[in-house]
C-alpha cells in the first residue's frame, strides 16, 4: 500500500497552523479497511457519518501500525517509531503520514485516551517476539491488546463512558480475536506461530512445539478450537448486552459485527473443525442476512439491567478510559485552548463527502467519455 502526501483533491481550505490540516487521501484510509477485514468493512457500512469516518481513520493507523512491526525487518525499531508518532499525535503536531493526521483529528475531537493506543501497540510488540500463551487467562491479556483496545476506542468515540458499556466492547473485541484464532490455527502455523492455549493443547495429549513443527489437522486440535470456539461464544452473548447502551444510530453495525464474527466460528464448526487445511469463510449473502438481522435487533434490543464484572484481562482498559472520562480529564498536552469543535466535525465529516463525490464524478466521467482509450 503506498500512501501520497496532500493530494489535492483531499485538501481542505482551513488553517492548518496547528498541525491538525487534513492532509490525507480517504481512498487509500477506505482500502485499508476493505482489505484488511471484509468483515468489519461490511458492518462499518452501517454506521453513521460521525462514527464511520472516525473509525476509518482509526483503522488506516491501526492497519499500518501493525504492518510497520509485523513485516518490518526490526521490530524493536518499528515499536519506537510508532509510539514516537503517537506523542507527536498527542501532541497536535502529527508527523506527515496521512493515517496520522487522520487519526489525530480522531484523538482531538474525542480526546481517544492514550492508554488504549498504547496497549495496542504492546500488543503487536508481543506478536513480534512471537509470544505463546500457556493459558486461556494468558491469552486474554493478548487478546485484550490487540481487539479489547479497538472495542474500547469504538465504544469511546460513539460517546460510550460508562464503565459497563465499555467492558462489554472490549469482550466483544477479545470474542472476535479468539475467532479470528481459532480460524487461523493451521496459516498461523505455517507462519511458525501458535496462539491457542498451550495448557489446552497438552490436555488433549499433544506437544505443542512438536506439532507445531509439523502442522496437520488432528481430533486434538480441533478439539481446542471447539473449546475456543464455545468459549467466544460465551463472550459473544455477554457483550451482546452493552450494544443497546449505544447510541441508536451505532447499534446496527457493531450488532452486525457481533454476528458476522460469531458466524464465522459456527461456519467452522459446521465444516469439521478443520482451521489447520483451511480458512473458513462467511459467504455476501449470508453477511446481507446478518446485517438485516443486525437492524432487526438494534430496533428492539433493551440495555440489561444487570452488568457482570469485566474480564480480569481486560479490567486496565476499562480502569484506563474511567481515568480519562474523569472530571479533571483535559485535552491532550499542546493541543490549542480553544474550541474547534466545528471545524475539526467538518474535517472528519470531509473523508465522507470526498468518498462519495469521487464516486461520482467516477460515474459522469464513464458517462460523457465516448472516445478511444
Amino acid at each position: 500500500m503506498s500512501f501520497h502526501d496532500e493530494p489535492a483533491a483531499a485538501l481542505a481550505e482551513s488553517d492548518t497552523s496547528n498541525g491538525l490540516g487534513p492532509h490525507y487521501d480517504l481512498d487509500a484510509c477506505v482500502a485499508l479497511m476493505r482489505g484488511g477485514s471484509k468483515s468489519f468493512f461490511a458492518a462499518s457500512k452501517l454506521l453513521p457519518p460521525r462514527v464511520r469516518s472516525a473509525s476509518i481513520a482509526l483503522y488506516a493507523f491501526c492497519r499500518v501500525a501493525d504492518d510497520v512491526v509485523d513485516e518490518g525487518e526490526y521490530p524493536a525499531e518499528g515499536l519506537h517509531q510508532l509510539r514516537r508518532r503517537l506523542d507527536s499525535i498527542y501532541q497536535g503536531h502529527p508527523e506527515n503520514h496521512l493515517e496520522d493526521h487522520a487519526l489525530a483529528l480522531v484523538v482531538h475531537q474525542h480526546k481517544l485516551p492514550r492508554a488504549l493506543l498504547d496497549g495496542l501497540l504492546d500488543g503487536f510488540g508481543w506478536d513480534a517476539l512471537g509470544t505463546r500463551y500457556d493459558s486461556m487467562e494468558a491469552l486474554h491479556g493478548y487478546c485484550a491488546r490487540v481487539a479489547g483496545t479497538v472495542g474500547a476506542m469504538m465504544a469511546w468515540i460513539m460517546g460510550a463512558r460508562a464503565s459497563s458499556t465499555l467492558a462489554r466492547a472490549c469482550e466483544l473485541g477479545v470474542a472476535m480475536q479468539l475467532t479470528n484464532i481459532a480460524r487461523d490455527v493451521g496459516e498461523d502455523a505455517r507462519n511458525g506461530r501458535i496462539y491457542l492455549p498451550l495448557d489446552w493443547v497438552r490436555a488433549e495429549g499433544l506437544d505443542p512445539q512438536a506439532w507445531l513443527e509439523n502442522p496437520s489437522d488432528h481430533p486434538a486440535i480441533r478439539r481446542v478450537v471447539a473449546r475456543m470456539l464455545e468459549h467466544a461464544d460465551a463472550l459473544y452473548q455477554q457483550s451482546s448486552t452493552g450494544i443497546a447502551d449505544l447510541p441508536r444510530d451505532c447499534r446496527a453495525a457493531i450488532q452486525a459485527a457481533r454476528l458476522i464474527y460469531a458466524e464465522i466460528g459456527h461456519q467452522l464448526v459446521r465444516s469439521g473443525l478443520n482451521s489447520v487445511d483451511q480458512r473458513t469463510v462467511v459467504g455476501s449473502a449470508r453477511k446481507m442476512t446478518l446485517i438485516g438481522q443486525a437492524q432487526l435487533q438494534a430496533v428492539w434490543d433493551k440495555p440489561s439491567t444487570t452488568s457482570p464484572p469485566p474480564l480480569e484481562g481486560i479490567r486496565f482498559l476499562v480502569e484506563a478510559c474511567q481515568h480519562a472520562a474523569g472530571p479533571t480529564h483535559a485535552l491532550p498536552q499542546g493541543f490549542p485552548n480553544r474550541s474547534i469543535t466545528e471545524r475539526i466535525l467538518w474535517m472528519i465529516n470531509l473523508f465522507e463527502r470526498l468518498s462519495t463525490e469521487r464516486r461520482q464524478q467516477s460515474m459522469v466521467r464513464q458517462t460523457m467519455h465516448y472516445g478511444p482509450g
